[in-house]
């Protein structure tokens, strides 16, 4: 982070909602539960809702316990908060006294913490211990909560924020809300902040069945099965050989293979079946989160743990918060516009924006979205004619980018936008004029930021979770199995992949992610991957243009030479600056940072005859060196 101006604040406000089968998630979670039950236990169900329901009115208690405690009741949910500190140490549920892990310490249960670094230094987790308490809000309908924590200079573990936690329990609510406010004061230590958590460790003996989305959701093993399997090759990927369950006995189990993109990531959680509750973690916003729509983040994962990273929507932004930090829905501003994009070389030289994700972030350069992170973020996706509508957006000066599924590069509305309490913004319309040289000669892959429509292999059978397997509803996750990298060598045992433009099919033919080769000495080599084609008619002179999108890059450079393997320096190279730290690779993701390299290619460096280009990953100190292609294309001279 770094210093601007007076007293500043950093993503000064983050909110979740956590709801135990609650409404509005109360009638959802039982539905999915009575599927399985049978006559008595639905009367069971039925009465325990007319229970529910008889609690609505009750009023919010605040109650103060000599052990250090502090206790928000409203008849449904009862929370109680270690004070000062503001750790989570119990919420009782109907039948269950505790949901969260009562073999964990009262620290260890419910808390906040912060992953951080001063530049070129080792990493500090400050598990955000309050020293101050303080009541916002004591109504008979709401009451908010703050525990409060300065930075303390004299703690190599302190980060240097003053975060403010703060809770909201809500009459009628069968959940409570929580959020933080970080700030940082003018000429404090310049850090780097990994991450910013808020974690949730629930009774192992009683969720075993976990939710991240319509279609994953299944029952999961335990922490215990875990530490009695077999490490693969990192820590966070086990396999489980002796499991409670025994049908999970030889699957793969790893907190990765459960991550969503941020713009899916709205609801996620566990379900018990004796007794029927559910524990879920709502997130109403994305606001708060950096690197756009598309950054894939954890959710749920055996412990079992709910870290947040059909959302109240309708209510959002909230109108109960304490904090002035909060602005309100007649605060904040709307932007809208519609998208054009125009490429005088594609089928259709003007195209709406169908499907393009438009966000408004800091001000920067084009994608700077990306790696940007101190500010906040409003993103929404255009419809099938290009009309965007950003709503509830923060008074702030803003940049607006896009990009369109289907079109290289990355757009940035020229002039900075600034919102202001209750503004409307309408910008008409937007022209993009994607990146483009010549016509298109030859491509390989779609230009949509991912690596998925290329060639995904089967993992190997004893490396599986079948979560994932020969299932038409998760045919689209097949790459969140474990091992893929390996395949490669196992694919390509005595040449690298040669790729022709002119007869192979990229859904076949293009690995998806070009890796490094392990050998039997246990060390790795670097591989070559080559592009074969043809020029179409006689060369022309000038410069061509080789056009290279990448998915994702971990610790990875791609070095190009045009028909000389040998050639002792490389034509272009991708370079160390864009190594990129993504590790998509092994997290089991399809994409991570999007780069788009641009190459102007000397007609020298072509022949009329059979053309190859060779792409070298050069950086092989380990597996998950690598590099995932998102769209190659080679255009003609202009």
């Amino acid at each position: 982070m770094e210093k601007r101006g007076k007293a500043r604040r950093q993503h000064p406000y983050w909110t979740w909602k956590l709801g135990f089968s609650a409404m509005p998630l109360l009638f959802l979670f039982f539905s999915l539960t009575l599927a399985h039950n049978n006559s008595s236990q639905r009367r069971m169900v039925r009465k325990l809702v007319k229970n529910n329901e008889s609690m609505l009115s009750r009023d919010v208690t605040l109650e103060w316990e000599n052990r250090g405690q502090v206790v928000m009741d409203n008849g449904l949910v009862r929370i109680t908060l270690s004070r000062p500190e503001g750790n989570v140490i119990a919420l009782k549920y109907n039948a269950l006294d505790n949901l969260l892990e009562i073999r964990n310490p009262q620290y260890n249960r419910g808390y906040w913490d912060v992953v951080w670094n001063r530049p070129n230094r080792g990493s500090a987790t400050d598990r955000v211990r309050a020293t101050n308490f303080k009541v916002i809000t004591a109504t008979a309908d709401q009451i908010e909560l703050s525990f409060t924590k300065t930075w303390n200079p004299n703690s190599h573990s302190s980060c240097p924020l003053n975060i403010d936690k703060r809770y909201i329990l809500r009459r009628g609510d069968s959940g409570f809300y929580a959020y933080a406010i970080f700030e940082r004061l003018d000429g404090w230590p310049q850090i780097d902040v990994d991450q910013i958590r808020i974690v949730f460790k629930i009774l192992g003996k009683k969720f075993h069945y976990m939710v991240v989305s319509d279609d994953r959701q299944r029952i999961m093993p335990t922490a215990r099965d875990r530490e009695t399997g077999h490490p693969l090759a990192y820590r966070e990927a086990v396999l489980l050989t002796q499991p409670i369950n025994s049908k999970l006995k030889g699957e793969v189990d790893d907190k990765y293979q459960y991550s969503l993109e941020n713009m899916e990531n709205k609801v996620h959680g566990w379900e018990s079946m004796n007794p029927h509750v559910g524990f879920w973690m709502i997130t109403p916003s994305d606001e708060f989160r950096t690197a756009g729509p598309v950054k894939q983040d954890l959710t749920s994962h055996v412990g079992p743990t709910t870290l947040s990273m059909r959302i109240e929507t309708s209510k959002w932004p909230y109108s109960f918060v304490g904090s002035t930090d909060f602005p309100s829905s007649n605060q904040r501003g709307t932007v809208s516009g519609r998208l054009l994009v125009r490429d005088r070389h594609a089928k259709k030289w003007l195209m709406w924006g169908d499907s393009a994700y438009v966000g408004l972030a800091a001000p920067g350069e084009l994608g700077s979205w990306q790696t940007e992170s101190k500010g906040y973020q409003f993103w929404t996706r255009a419809d099938g004619q290009g009309y965007f509508s950003i709503n509830n957006i923060r008074p702030g000066n803003y940049n607006l980018y896009a990009w369109v599924p289907g079109v290289i590069g990355d757009y940035k509305y020229a002039n900075d936008i600034t919102v202001t309490l209750g503004s409307t913004t309408r910008l008409g319309l937007l022209i993009y004029d994607p990146p483009r040289q010549g016509p298109t000669l030859w491509e390989i892959g779609v230009p949509d930021r991912t690596a998925a429509e290329f060639y995904i292999p089967d993992p190997q059978p004893t490396l599986m979770n079948r979560f994932y397997n020969n299932s038409d509803i998760h045919t689209p996750d097949k790459f969140r199995q474990y091992g893929l990298w390996e395949r490669y060598a196992e694919l390509f045992p005595h040449q690298d992949l040669v790729y022709n433009v002119a007869t192979d099919d990229y859904r076949r033919h293009w690995f998806f992610a070009h890796v490094t080769r392990a050998t039997r000495f246990g060390t790795y080599q670097a591989t070559t991957w080559q592009i074969v084609f043809r020029l179409q008619g006689p060369k022309q002179s000038g410069n061509y243009m080789l056009r290279l999108a990448l998915a994702s890059t971990t610790e990875a450079v791609v070095e190009i030479r045009f028909n000389n393997p040998l050639a002792r320096g490389a034509h272009f190279s991708t370079g160390y600056w864009a190594s990129g730290r993504d590790n998509a690779i092994a997290r089991h993701g399809i994409h991570g940072l999007y780069w788009l390299f641009n190459f102007k290619v000397p007609s020298g460096y072509l022949v009329e005859d059979e053309n190859i280009i060779y792409l070298t990953q050069r950086r092989h100190m380990g597996p998950f060196q690598g590099v995932m292609y998102d769209y190659i294309r080679f255009e003609g001279v202009q």
